[in-house]
């Protein structure tokens, strides 16, 4: 199977898995010197999100591994699955949030050191506002579900800081110490969102749940060239396995023509549907005579 590890992905998820524990050094520092909740939950998100990123550098490593006697497919749906554990750690790391924040909400707690808090804050807000984007530009290029999933991830830790920073700016400036465990409790709520999203386009991975969008784009693509050719053609599935698109269609020829003429017609269709669609990409076309066109068998039924 093509499509090896190429060493962009490789280099973008082994920088994000170093800087994730980095990063938590800084905010577990941060959390102890000031006694912030909402410092604390950046923190304990960040503790989920070194787990999920190295599960993740895991996953996109097996993911390009090319099939063998038992996994025919090759290997690239654990992708899915690695997205799934991301978005499951966000929200155990949400839910760990509302907790500290209710905690402290209910105890009190004394805060201290917030300049030198928010400047690691911010430094860490920073670090991650260019990782996250790099990760998800990575993962558009090279259409990996995982890489987008780490983005996305390092991205909702970018709200968490953001939110960490505006209640320590609005407690500095008014004295009033609930504006911590409110702002804790709001980026917890987008941290739910994001591991909810995430947990959900798992789901429908795994599921094999079809892009409509692609949908209409090998529609179009066939509907051209079979009017083109005087074809049609039929039972058009696909699916995408976390980083190959797989294609399977029906496509149904008078029944004079030749064997070697219908190969060739159908190569050529195949080959445009690659193109249409990158370069891991597996399509399958089943050659039938107009007269068996409507010929239905147990096996070929959704």
């Amino acid at each position: 199977m093509s499509g090896s590890l190429s060493e962009d992905q490789s280099k973008v998820m082994s920088l994000s898995l170093w800087i994730a524990v980095a990063l938590l050094i800084v905010k577990v520092t941060a959390a102890a010197i000031t006694g912030s909740s909402a410092i604390y939950s950046d923190a304990a998100e960040s503790v989920t999100h070194v787990l999920a990123v190295a599960f993740a550098a895991w996953a996109l490593r097996l993911s390009h591994k090319p099939s063998d006697d038992t996994h025919h497919f090759g290997h690239d749906k654990v992708a899915f699955l690695s997205s799934g554990f991301e978005g499951a750690m966000i929200s155990a790391a949400a839910l760990l949030i509302v907790y500290e924040a209710g905690r402290q909400a209910l105890v009190g707690a004394e805060i201290s050191s917030m300049g030198l808090g928010m400047i690691l804050t911010a430094a860490a807000a920073v670090v991650n506002l260019v990782l996250g984007s790099a990760l998800l530009r990575v993962g558009k290029k090279r259409n990996s579900a995982v890489l987008r999933a780490n983005g996305h991830h390092v991205l909702a830790d970018v709200w968490t800081s953001g939110a960490v920073l505006i209640a320590l700016a609005l407690i500095q400036f008014t004295g009033w110490k609930w504006w911590d465990p409110i702002f804790a409790t709001l980026a917890a709520a987008k941290l739910l969102w994001t591991g909810a999203k995430l947990m959900r386009e798992s789901f429908g991975g795994l599921m094999d749940e079809a892009d409509l969008r692609v949908e209409k784009e090998l529609r179009d693509c066939l509907d051209a060239e079979c009017a083109e050719a005087g074809l049609s053609y039929h039972n058009l599935r696909h699916r995408h396995s976390g980083r190959t698109h797989w294609v399977e269609f029906h496509l149904v020829f008078p029944d004079q023509a030749g064997l070697q003429e219908a190969h060739e017609v159908a190569t050529l269709m195949e080959g445009k549907i690659a193109a249409l669609l990158g370069p891991d990409v597996r399509v399958i076309s089943h050659l039938e005579p107009r007269s068996a066109e409507h010929q239905v068998y147990d096996w070929e039924v959704r």
